[in-house]
């Protein structure tokens, strides 16, 4: 149950709408084709579970902008068959960051061309993350992470192909993902997380990514397996990467 849904709506625009403690997922947008939400305030307290913030399922053309979401869960989760959907100038935090996915839960599941720029995590538990199902069909790819601004988040980069099942592995294809300009620290000593499955993540790109521990003295680092691509200017060292 949403506070709100917008379902098969089209043409639309949403702004200036604030939502405070909701019992579970905030706002949810199904089978929509080109909508704006902007100037969207979403305030849930952290240990709330389940409140995410805007959940995209099986839309596409959508833009979600200068907005702030603090909840228990994702602060937007961009899944189920989603395409063409631009995230900028968005706060998060608390909450679970913003994720691709899940995908891969019994159906075939897709996302792609997803763009998201200039936004922050603030003690956020993720924060760019995708996940995917171990047991189904389908691909995230063409997916774009840039200018990030990090504040003690948990988890900054994540690619986690395992997600709720460490002991199998699917077939959802990851491919594609370009993480770009980073800044700031890291909550845990280990900031980027690229844990794909046997068949592989393939273009995996890290740029200029500069993240340190939120911890004075500490040395934070990437973990990684099975993943293809480069890292160029990027701290942590990820040399799990293979070309």
């Amino acid at each position: 149950m949403q506070v709100i849904s917008f379902n098969a709506c089209n043409d639309l625009s949403v702004s200036y709408l604030n939502i405070m403690n909701s019992p579970r997922s905030h706002i949810n947008v199904n089978d929509c084709d080109n909508a704006t939400f902007s100037s969207i305030t979403i305030h849930s307290p952290p240990n709330t579970p389940n409140t995410d913030g805007i959940d995209v399922y099986a839309s596409k053309n959508i833009w979600i902008k200068d907005s702030n979401i603090a909840c228990g869960d994702d602060c937007i989760a961009i899944s189920g068959n989603s395409s063409y959907v631009n995230v900028t100038g968005v706060a998060c935090g608390p909450g679970h960051g913003i994720s691709i996915g899940s995908l891969g839960r019994g159906n075939a599941m897709t996302a792609e061309q997803i763009y998201v720029q200039n936004c922050s995590f603030t003690r956020t538990t993720n924060g760019a993350r995708i996940k995917t199902f171990p047991n189904g069909p389908g691909y995230a790819r063409a997916i774009t992470f840039e200018q990030i601004t990090l504040i003690k988040a948990g988890n900054p980069i994540v690619i986690n192909q395992f997600y709720n099942d460490p002991s199998t592995w699917g077939e959802v294809e990851v491919s594609e993902i370009t993480f770009r300009d980073f800044n700031g620290t890291s909550a845990y000593d280990k900031a980027i997380t690229l844990n794909c499955d046997p068949q592989g993540c393939f273009n995996i790109t890290l740029d200029q990514i500069n993240i340190v521990s939120s911890k004075g003295g500490k040395r934070v680092y990437c973990s990684g397996r099975n993943v293809h691509g480069t890292a160029t200017s990027t701290y942590p060292n990820c040399s799990c990467l293979s070309s």
